[in-house]
């Protein structure tokens, strides 16, 4: 089965944000090597990580009138920050690897979501 993890970033620290100065060298050297560890995992396709929410533009269609407004749908800390695409055997081996990413132990989340087969 093929996944896509979707990797909230909630209040993780990251190298764009202020927490980011919080942690100690050590520990950002963990977060580098967490996210290069997963990105070369088996089964793994890397994505990519994305620009802050406050980068996007949300795009919706109403009564034939496009609407594009600044920013997300979602409210900043619901934020996808990136993602990646697993071959995984079972749901459980895709929760074990999303469990990995740094994101989804401090202050985000990782979204595991089944691929729909043609």
């Amino acid at each position: 089965m093929r996944y896509m993890l979707l990797i909230y970033q909630g209040t993780t620290p990251t190298p764009q944000n202020e927490g980011w100065a919080q942690l100690s060298e050590e520990e950002r050297a963990e977060v580098f090597a967490a996210y290069r560890e997963v990105s070369g995992a088996p089964g793994v396709t890397p994505g990519e990580q994305m620009q802050p929410p406050e980068a996007a533009t949300t795009v919706q269609v109403k009564d034939g009138t496009t609407l594009a407004t600044d920013g997300p749908f979602a409210e900043t800390k619901e934020a996808i920050g990136g993602y990646l695409f697993l071959e995984a055997d079972s749901p459980e081996a895709a929760i074990d690897l999303a469990a990995r990413i740094p994101a989804a132990r401090m202050g985000g989340a990782v979204e595991v979501r089944p691929l729909v087969r043609p």
